[in-house]
């Protein structure tokens, strides 16, 4: 079942790859018509329509039946006025109906054999249902009328909802949809393109965590990064890409010999020193503690491959109880150590990488297939970088086809990192925070090759990272 926030997320993406938002409407409205003259005989349609695209839809719907269905009245009764339709297209839709509207319903009038096409609201409502859809929704349950829900039934996941025989849905059903809930379930295909399901686009977009208004520091992501010694500009750009993904505060714990150089970087860092040259298991009860303030950690950055570093990032990934990123020098750990992910976790290795943590080869076509299979049986997402990135959790995955031939310079992983980092800080789940860090980091990374081509390092696709939140409100 698809979950009511990937609906906005593959229309926007559909729109990328091809088919935009009025073909897909144009779809929706044939394909419910087809439904309705197919599961029922000619007679009166009353489609009851709120102000989204969801009314859209029915637009056109009531459009093809009132061709095929000559004889009978096709009417369009809207909850609201024709001046609060919000899309240009459901507009649009509307004046190309040129058949029965009614303003004001009269319940006594319908008769009892007019199908009742609920229209009146889609997957993005949330909270009670107000007035007036609250008792139309009462209305339309009260009648003994043969009710068809479009795409879901209006309420779903409320307090009140419709109650329909029929639900004519798009793509998939929604979360939610049950036989007891939404009655006989129609899915009908609308022409979305493979690429708008299978890959990362805008869309990924529209799942990001916007910032309350009324919160204060630290309420909007507090990430932790465990890295540096042998390198110094790892956890340094990890964190830069952090803050420019939107979280409050980035602390850094690395070792006391590399801290000023670090915090030297910017004077927004929390840098917490750990006594040497290298971490080591001496350090892990301060970096536990640290953890424990903060609300995601990454770990890897720049760490090195000594003995020591290595058992002591295995105690660590044993321990620490936070959302965890795993990646560069912090993978060869995972190897070679006995390692159980209880915590929502995420490697980010590239192909290469990916083949040590398999320990084989791995043919190009069955990439995905032992990627998915690793992810499923460990119980974590990988992020697994490479011409085209592979994000999966074992069950759920996507493509990411973004990205340049710049971004092979040192350093873009760690950008990766800090950006899917921030993101898990700021609340959203391991998958999504690694298919929307992965698109934020390469659609940045297109943009910074587009002014700079060849000489493009890290710090340009940091920059141009806020760029993407824009059209965000």
């Amino acid at each position: 079942m698809l979950p009511f926030e990937e609906v906005a997320v593959i229309d926007k993406n559909a729109e990328y790859r091809g088919v935009p938002p009025k073909k897909l409407m144009e779809n929706a409205g044939r394909k419910l018509a087809d439904v309705i003259s197919e599961k029922f005989s000619e007679r009166p349609v009353l489609f009851i329509c709120g102000t989204g695209n969801n009314g859209g839809d029915a637009y056109v719907a009531a459009r093809y039946l009132r061709k095929r269905w000559e004889k009978a009245d096709i009417m369009i009764y809207l909850i609201k006025s024709r001046d609060d339709i919000r899309s240009d297209i459901a507009k649009e839709n509307f004046k190309e109906f040129k058949g029965e509207t009614i303003e004001k319903l009269k319940w006594s009038d319908v008769d009892s054999d007019t199908i009742i096409v609920d229209a009146m609201l889609g997957t993005g409502i949330k909270g009670e249902i107000r007035e007036p859809y609250r008792s139309v929704i009462r209305k339309i349950n009260e009648s003994e009328n043969p009710v068809v829900s479009v795409d879901v039934p209006s309420g779903l996941g409320s307090d009140i909802q419709v109650n329909p025989q029929l639900t004519v849905t798009f793509h998939d059903a929604k979360e939610g949809m049950f036989v007891e809930n939404s009655g006989q379930i129609e899915v009908v295909d609308i022409g979305i393109p493979e690429k708008a399901l299978t890959h990362t686009g805008p869309g990924e977009m529209l799942l990001y965590p916007r910032s309350p208004q009324d919160s204060h520091k630290g309420e909007n992501g507090r990430l932790l990064i465990v890295g540096g010694g042998p390198y110094t500009g790892a956890p340094a750009l990890a964190a830069m890409a952090a803050y420019r993904t939107g979280v409050d505060l980035v602390h850094l714990a690395v070792p006391s010999s590399i801290m000023e150089i670090v915090s030297s970087y910017s004077p927004n860092f929390l840098v917490h020193p750990l006594e040497g040259n290298v971490l080591r298991d001496i350090h892990i009860e301060e970096i536990l503690s640290l953890s424990k303030k903060c609300d995601s950690v990454i770990i890897g950055p720049g760490l090195g491959d000594n003995k020591e570093t290595m058992k002591a990032v295995q105690e660590l990934i044993n321990e620490i109880e936070i959302p965890m990123l795993i990646d560069a020098d912090a993978l060869k750990a995972v190897k070679s150590g006995k390692i159980e992910f209880s915590t929502p976790t995420i490697l980010t290795p590239h192909r290469g990488e990916f083949e040590m943590l398999m320990d084989e080869e791995l043919e190009e076509k069955r990439l995905d297939k032992n990627a998915d299979e690793f992810a499923k049986n460990n119980s974590l997402v990988l992020v697994v970088k490479g011409k085209k990135d592979y994000i999966t959790d074992g069950d759920n995955y996507k493509w990411n086809d973004f990205g340049n031939q710049g971004m092979t310079v040192g350093g873009t992983g760690d950008t990766l990192s800090g950006v899917i980092g921030a993101l898990m800080s700021k609340g959203m789940n391991v998958f999504n925070a690694s298919r929307v860090g992965t698109y934020i980091t390469c659609r940045a990374g297109d943009k910074a090759f587009d002014e700079v081509k060849w000489g493009l390092i890290p710090e340009d696709i940091i920059e141009k990272v806020p760029t993407l939140f824009k059209d965000l409100s």
